[in-house]
C-alpha cells in the first residue's frame, strides 16, 4: 500500500480488515493479497477522482455517481467482466466492516450489482485421459526423484481430490500416508479423505528416491533445489504431457480434481458424499464439479431434505 493517496486512517483501517479476514475467516495468503490489491486501487480512485485524500466516512458514504465512475474506469483498465466482479466483492467486505466499525450504513456501496458474466464450468478429463496424464507426467522432469515427485502430486490431486495447494502443504510427518488424509482446504475447514494405495504408493516411491531430508514438519514435496515445491513445476509437467497427449489447454492441475469428482458420481458415488471429499460448503459448486444434470441434483435434494419426504 506504499505510495498510496489515501489518509492514514484509511491504511490503517486496510491493515486491520486485512489482518481479521486472514485470522479470523483464515484466508490464504493469496486471497489476503488479492483482496488488498482490489481495495487498494479503488481506494486510490478515489482519492484521485475527488482529488485528495478522504477519511473513512467518506470512504463509507461514496455515491453510486463515485462508484460507478470506478467500475468504468476499471473497464476501460482492461479489466475484465469476472475480475471486476471479484474487485466489488472485496470492496463491499472492507466497506460493511468499515459501517460496522463507524455505527454507520453503507446501502449504496452494499447494495450495487456487479457486472454479469458467464461463469465457466470445469472440465474434467476422460478416464482414459485422467490415466494418460498421470503416466506420460512422470516422463517430463530431468531426474528421476522429480519425476517420482511429479506423479505423487498428480495422482493426489486425481485419486484424492485434492487442491494443488493442498497436496503441497502435506508435511513430511504424514508419510507414510495413513488410509485417511485430515486434509485442511480454504477457510481453514478441515475434511477427511480416504487414501487410494495408488497415491500412497506413488508418494512412496517419491519419499524413496527424494535426496532431501524429509523428516518432521517440513514440506513433503521439494522444489530441485530442496525448498517447498511450489505449483509452476507440476503445471509445467502438466503442460508438456497435455501437448504430448493432445489434450485441451483445460487439461490443468485443477482439472484433475474436477475428473475425481465426475469420475467418481460415474460409478455411483453419492454427490453429497462428494461435497463432502471435495471439501464444498455448497452442493451448487459440486454440481458445477461434476457437470450434473438438475434432475439428478433435485434427487438428492428431495432424499435429502426434511421437507421433501
Amino acid at each position: 500500500m506504499t505510495g498510496l493517496a489515501i489518509s492514514e486512517e484509511v491504511r490503517a483501517a486496510l491493515a486491520d480488515w486485512l489482518a481479521q479476514i486472514a485470522a479470523l475467516k483464515g484466508a490464504s495468503r493469496h486471497t489476503v493479497e488479492a483482496y488488498s490489491r482490489d481495495v487498494a486501487r479503488y481506494l486510490s480512485f478515489l482519492a484521485g477522482h475527488h482529488g485528495g485524500t478522504m477519511g473513512l466516512r467518506g470512504i463509507v458514504e461514496t455515491e453510486r455517481i463515485d462508484l460507478r465512475a470506478w467500475m468504468a474506469h476499471e473497464q476501460n483498465r482492461g479489466i475484465g467482466a469476472r475480475s471486476l466482479a471479484r474487485a466489488l466483492s472485496s470492496v463491499k467486505g472492507f466497506t460493511a466492516w468499515a459501517s460496522d466499525r463507524l455505527g454507520e450504513e453503507a446501502t449504496t456501496v452494499l447494495s450495487a450489482r456487479g457486472p454479469k458474466y458467464r461463469r465457466k464450468l470445469p472440465r474434467p478429463l476422460s478416464e482414459e485421459g485422467a490415466a494418460e496424464m498421470l503416466e506420460t507426467v512422470g516422463h517430463q522432469a530431468r531426474d528421476d526423484w522429480q519425476q517420482a515427485r511429479d506423479v505423487a502430486v498428480v495422482t493426489l490431486l486425481y485419486g484424492c481430490g485434492l487442491r494443488i495447494s493442498e497436496a503441497l502443504s502435506l508435511t513430511g510427518a504424514q508419510h507414510p500416508l495413513p488410509q485417511v488424509l485430515r486434509i485442511t482446504g480454504k477457510g481453514a475447514k478441515t475434511r477427511l479423505v480416504p487414501t487410494l494405495p495408488a497415491a500412497a504408493q506413488a508418494v512412496a516411491d517419491y519419499v524413496r528416491l527424494c535426496p532431501w531430508d524429509l523428516a518432521g514438519d517440513q514440506p513433503l514435496f521439494r522444489g530441485a533445489r530442496g525448498g517447498p515445491l511450489s505449483p509452476r513445476p507440476i503445471q509445467l509437467a502438466m503442460e508438456k504431457a497435455r501437448a504430448q497427449l493432445g489434450l485441451p489447454a483445460t487439461a490443468t492441475p485443477h482439472a484433475l480434481r474436477h475428473s475425481f469428482a465426475t469420475h467418481l458420481l460415474s460409478a455411483g458415488g453419492d454427490l453429497r458424499a462428494i461435497q463432502e471429499l471435495l471439501g464444498h460448503a455448497s452442493l451448487s459448486t459440486t454440481q458445477a464439479y461434476t457437470a450434473v444434470d438438475a434432475g439428478r441434483l433435485m434427487e438428492v435434494y428431495e432424499r435429502a431434505h426434511p421437507r421433501a419426504s
